[in-house]
């Protein structure tokens, strides 16, 4: 069977409690996994007020996720979402590769600055700096 990559948007009502939230959230990874799905990430952007109203909503509550599953899940997985009566709006997005070679560069960017930010300063490496950059004269 065909697997994609897929990113579906979820806007959830953000009048619930948080716990509450983050069931719907949990419940939701848990319907992409029973499709045959595998979850790579799971993007909650939190409460964001909407540009315009929704089904009488001001504010809603983001999140993403980012999953691999077969085609015939999709469909299983909207209709997940259609029934859910806390989701106000939802969009689901088959990944091209230039967007799965986008979010690998991503990864690698923010994989190379944590090292930079985890790495020591020592005295050693001050002084090869210091004999890298080149003096100039007046």
């Amino acid at each position: 069977m065909r697997t994609h990559s897929y990113e579906s948007a979820v806007l959830i009502n953000a009048a619930l409690e948080d716990d509450i939230i983050e069931q719907i959230i949990t419940k939701l990874q848990d319907s992409i996994t029973q499709y045959g799905g595998t979850v790579k990430l799971v993007d909650k952007w939190g409460r964001k007020r909407l540009a315009y109203p929704i089904k009488k909503n001001k504010i809603g509550y983001y999140v993403i996720f980012q999953f691999d599953a077969p085609v015939t899940a999709i469909a299983q997985i909207e209709r997940i979402y259609r029934l859910e009566e806390s989701i106000i709006r939802f969009l689901n997005l088959k990944l091209s590769k230039f967007a799965l070679e986008h979010f690998a560069d991503q990864k690698a960017k923010e994989a190379a600055a944590k090292v930079l930010e985890v790495a020591p300063v020592t005295s050693t490496t001050v002084q090869e700096a210091a004999v890298a950059v080149p003096k100039t004269e007046k």
